[in-house]
C-alpha cells in the first residue's frame, strides 16, 4: 500500500465532497454532505496522526469546527461561512502536506513505506472505510 497514494485519494474525495456542498440547494442534502466530510475528515487525520505528529496542531483547527458544524443549521448564514472556513483550512493543510511533508516519504527505504501503508490501509479499515474502494453517497 502507498501511503502517499492513500492520502492523496482522501484529499480529492473530500474537495470533491466541498463543491457538492457548494452547489446543493437543500438543507438535508448540506447536512448529509457536511456529515460526510466530517467522517472522511476525522479518519484522515486520525491515520495520519499516527504517522505524522507535526500534523496534529492543524487537525486540531480542524476538529474544532467539526464538531460546531452540527449545531449550525444548514440554511443559516453561518453555516456556508464555517464550511468556508474548513474548506480554507483542508485546503492549506493538502497544500503543505503534499508539497513538503509527502516528499519526506522518498527518503524512506521500500519496505518502511510498505510498512506505514499497510498500518493507514489497517486503520481506515477499522474506521468503516474499505482502502481503494470509493464510498458512494
Amino acid at each position: 500500500m502507498d501511503p502517499v497514494k492513500l492520502l492523496k485519494q482522501q484529499h480529492r474525495e473530500v474537495e470533491a465532497l466541498f463543491k457538492k456542498v457548494g452547489k446543493a440547494e437543500e438543507a438535508d442534502e448540506r447536512r448529509r454532505l457536511m456529515e460526510e466530510i466530517g467522517q472522511k475528515l476525522t479518519l484522515h487525520t486520525k491515520i495520519e496522526e499516527e504517522m505524522v505528529l507535526e500534523a496534529y496542531e492543524e487537525h486540531h483547527v480542524v476538529k474544532l469546527v467539526l464538531a460546531d458544524l452540527p449545531s449550525v443549521d444548514p440554511d443559516d448564514e453561518r453555516f456556508e461561512a464555517k464550511m468556508t472556513v474548513l474548506e480554507e483550512l483542508v485546503e492549506h493543510h493538502v497544500e503543505e502536506e503534499e508539497d513538503e511533508m509527502f516528499k519526506l516519504v522518498d527518503k524512506l527505504d521500500d519496505d518502511e513505506v510498505e510498512a506505514i501503508g499497510d498500518r493507514m490501509a489497517e486503520a481506515a479499515e477499522r474506521a468503516g472505510a474499505p482502502v481503494g474502494k470509493k464510498r458512494v453517497a
